[in-house]
């Protein structure tokens, strides 16, 4: 149902290189990008599954995160999702939850957050992985 997430940043290329190597972790890499404008990029692991967008914000102003908006990175099994957390952490990313099981253990939820260099908020997870 979800094609894509955008995040905004105003360091394009700091934030390039954060997603480059974090998104590497997880079978994903940049797909395109555009140069002028908006400096779109684009992240995901084909054309045809959803991807994370990566841009200037269209009215020139500030990238700014939400507080309450963020953006779920679905992993395979707790291994991933505490590696893609401490990955994140190395490369400069901020903590916003260790890795470990979270609400109703019958749900089987297991989840990492973090806040990538522009501050917008992700979580790693994976259900149902013991």
């Amino acid at each position: 149902m979800i094609g894509y997430v955008t995040v905004g940043t105003n360091d394009v290329e700091r934030a390039r290189a954060f997603y480059d190597a974090l998104l590497a972790e997880v079978g994903a890499k940049r797909l395109f990008q555009e140069d002028e404008g908006q400096y779109f990029t684009g992240y995901g692991r084909d054309m045809e599954q959803p991807m994370l967008m990566l841009c200037r914000p269209f009215d020139g102003g500030e990238a700014r995160p939400g507080n309450g908006p963020m953006t779920g990175l679905q992993l395979p099994d707790r291994a991933a999702v505490d590696g893609l957390h401490a990955r994140a952490l190395a490369l400069g990313a901020s903590d916003e939850g260790e890795p470990g099981p979270r609400g109703d253990p019958a749900m089987g939820f297991y989840g990492a957050y973090f806040r990538d260099p522009d501050g917008n908020k992700f979580s790693a997870f994976c259900i149902g992985q013991g």
